[in-house]
């Protein structure tokens, strides 16, 4: 059996959600490996702000402060390098597939892109100084507002996870758009000339 030119076309990159460098002539193994980086960076990010929003604040609030407090400031310490690592690479990666992709997955890794760097910005800008005062009380005083400013600190938290899992979900809806995609040109019979 032999495919019609248009088929052909298809196949070789030519549909509306095939990455533009594909088009281009760009390697297919680029653009998955942007992808794959893209996931696993987003999911990280994700399964790490969910799993201290469940767990570990849970365990902030039955605690004594002094303990929250110590344990804060060193867990903000190790997470510190890391998180923000991880928010630049999936930042990055998000945006690279937002330029190599068209149509509909172009506006996901877009959007997954600006709820990264929202999610860097809320931590930068919202968490991180909290996280400067909590190291003060550490060798100072509490104050007296400390209760509202940890509340604060917690809706913050929980502001950065939405918006890291929202990334994450969208990441998921474009590699099922391709999946998809992909079955249904594998499924398609091809016409005799």
């Amino acid at each position: 059996m032999t495919s019609t030119p248009a088929q052909r076309t298809r196949l070789q990159g030519g549909g509306a959600d095939v990455p533009d460098g594909a088009r281009a002539g760009a390697p297919g193994g680029t653009v998955r490996v942007v992808r794959g980086l893209a996931l696993l960076s987003s999911g990280l990010l994700a399964g790490a702000f969910c799993y201290g929003a469940v767990n570990v604040v849970q365990a902030f609030q039955s605690v004594p402060l002094e303990v929250r407090l110590t344990f804060h400031t060193a867990l903000m310490r190790m997470n510190g390098p890391v998180m923000q690592s991880t928010m630049g690479v999936a930042f990055l990666s998000t945006l690279v597939l937002a330029v190599l992709f068209r149509n509909t997955p172009r506006m996901l890794a877009a959007g997954a892109s600006l709820l990264t760097l929202t999610t860097f910005l809320v931590t930068r800008l919202g968490n991180v100084p909290i996280n400067r005062q909590i190291r003060e009380w550490l060798a100072g005083s509490v104050p007296a507002d400390h209760a509202a400013i940890l509340q604060r600190w917690e809706l913050l938290n929980y502001l950065r996870t939405c918006t890291a899992l929202t990334a994450f979900v969208l990441l998921l809806l474009i590699v099922d758009r391709a999946t998809a995609i992909a079955a249904g040109r594998h499924t398609q019979p091809e016409r005799r000339r």
